[in-house]
């Protein structure tokens, strides 16, 4: 046998038995240990049109995140103009990326926009100016490039912590990834309680411990008449009588001494006293030494625990605490309270984020999907493969070998790339089988007319091949374009149909040019073939 004609025959068997290797975690469920040190482990993963499931697109509010940003730092500023004694009359956010401060005298606010310069080289001086009070206002803008940045941030921020807690769920082979500007795709297979998981995903946790202002009544006082460092907010609170849970207007600082930042750890533990469960935190060093300065300046007042500007319980601090440890109770189930350990653990998103998409597959409609999709594929496979053995005889067989190269090939490089396969998916592969076959009938048809000339049948086969080469490598490129344009503009299943296509088109463009060829090279080089079956 010629070498040209081995060295191809033995790159098609590694390329088979790599295809199995990679397909045997897909085929067989339990492995031994052994094989996944020295193996591949991945396998084909099921979309949630095949198993069932829960499929969102999320979008964050990045908007929310610059005016946080820009929040953080009036907070920053305000702290550093009382440690130095600077008197200022107000500071505050100007729409979405603006601060403004309203100093008494001009030299401090000139000295003070040098130093903020320094410390904020993301802040730009759009302008120092006296007001009809007496009060030199200066105002900064944060960049454009910056405010992008920040935003960008924000929703990086914002998939990491959706993918803590979902790991923290527990919900096994879950797909989470960034698309376009703000978004998040989240795909959760197989899950049970969507309601929850949504709820989960979705909620900030922006846990704070601010101080109950004792001197202002909530029922008494209007919020437009709120000094601007207390707010209004409502304290979950249940009715003796009928246990119904409802909301209590409470007047806090605006302020927040600690935040949910500074957490270590939360843990649901079941209180000894009255059965029910409370969520008990860890500070790391920087928060327990704020809790436990905190708390001694305060002894005798509350301290609202505020999660999502709702107050969860507002306790009186009786002494001290300097273990740097406090524990969140409220009217809150053990599942609920457990929700709130993980959110709190994961951390906090750092803007709202809103689900514009909400897909729920049942696991029933999936098993129907994957039955008919293969039935239908069966069905085509069959067709086909009798349509070539009858049209086409002995070629058609060589055909239809390639064609079963072809699947095998492609479900190997998904299994290899641990691909999702999806009803799309499996509709790509039926449209590999038809692409197989056709690009063969292109071969089969040059083989004919040559044929008809008078040719040897080597020669019309090789003529064959390179005559229906230009046209067969034509229709793949402009397929192969189409797939990488579904692939960019599309999302979910399209992104399966697109993967599965791309993958196809260039398995089968060596499946048709390279493995059937050598069949029939094989074929001449072992025998005297006088005439062909085609």
């Amino acid at each position: 046998m010629p070498k040209s004609i081995s060295w191809r025959i033995t790159m098609i068997v590694f390329f088979v038995l790599l295809s199995f290797l990679y397909l045997t975690p897909t085929l067989v469920s339990n492995l031994p240990n052994w094989w996944t040190g020295y193996f591949p482990k991945d396998k084909i993963h099921l979309g949630l049109d095949l198993q069932g499931g829960t499929h969102l697109v999320m979008k964050v509010d990045t908007q929310k995140a610059v005016e946080g940003y820009i929040d953080l730092i009036a907070s920053d500023l305000e702290d550093s103009l009382n440690v130095r004694r600077i008197r200022i009359h107000q500071i505050n956010r100007v729409g979405e990326d603006a601060i403004r401060l309203a100093f008494y005298d001009v030299n401090s606010a000139e000295n003070e926009a040098q130093l903020i310069k320094k410390k904020y080289p993301e802040l730009e001086q759009i302008q120092i100016r006296d007001s009809e009070g007496g009060m030199v206002h200066l105002e900064f803008r944060m960049e454009k490039k910056a405010v992008q940045d920040r935003k960008d941030k924000a929703v990086a921020q914002a998939l990491e912590t959706i993918r803590n807690r979902i790991d923290q769920f527990g919900v096994l082979e879950p797909v989470i990834q960034r698309e376009g500007i703000d978004h998040i795709v989240i795909q959760l297979p197989g899950i049970t309680d969507p309601k929850r998981a949504i709820e989960l995903i979705g909620k900030t946790a922006r846990l704070e411990f601010k101080l109950v202002d004792e001197n202002l009544s909530a029922s008494s006082s209007s919020p437009y008449a709120m000094p601007d460092d207390a707010e209004i907010l409502m304290e979950q609170q249940s009715n003796s009588a009928t246990g119904a849970v409802q909301g209590v207007p409470i007047v806090v600082k605006k302020k927040a001494i600690i935040t949910g930042d500074l957490l270590t750890d939360a843990q649901v533990k079941i209180d000894s006293q009255n059965n029910e469960p409370y969520v008990a935190i860890d500070f790391n060093s920087t928060g327990a030494r704020l809790f436990d300065q905190v708390t001694a300046a305060n002894v005798g007042k509350r301290f609202a625990i505020v999660l999502d500007g709702n107050v969860y319980s507002a306790p009186v601090i009786r002494e001290r605490i300097s273990g740097g440890s406090a524990q969140i109770s409220g009217n809150f189930n053990e599942k609920e309270a457990a929700d709130l350990a993980i959110v709190l653990r994961a951390g906090s998103l750092p803007a709202p984020v809103k689900i514009v998409q909400n897909v729920t597959v049942g696991p029933s409609i999936g098993e129907d999907s994957i039955s008919k999709g293969l039935m239908a594929g069966g069905i085509g496979i069959l067709l086909v493969v009798l349509f070539m053995v009858f049209y086409y005889r002995m070629a058609g067989l060589v055909a239809n070998f390639g064609m079963v190269l072809n699947v095998l090939f492609l479900l190997g490089a998904l299994a290899a790339l641990g691909a999702t396969l999806t009803l799309p998916g499996i509709a790509a592969i039926v449209l590999l089988v038809g692409m197989s076959v056709d690009s063969n009938v292109l071969i089969f048809e040059r083989v004919k007319e040559e044929i008809r000339l008078g040719c040897t049948p080597k020669m019309s086969i090789d003529a064959g091949y390179d005559k229906a080469f230009l046209t067969v490598m034509d229709s793949h490129v402009t397929t192969l374009i189409t797939a990488a344009v579904l692939f960019q503009f599309g999302t979910g299943p399209v992104k399966g149909f697109a993967v599965s296509l791309s993958l196809g088109v260039i398995i089968n463009l060596f499946t048709t040019l390279v493995t059937t060829k050598v069949v029939f090279d094989s074929a001449f080089s072992r025998f005297q073939i006088r005439r062909l079956s085609i």
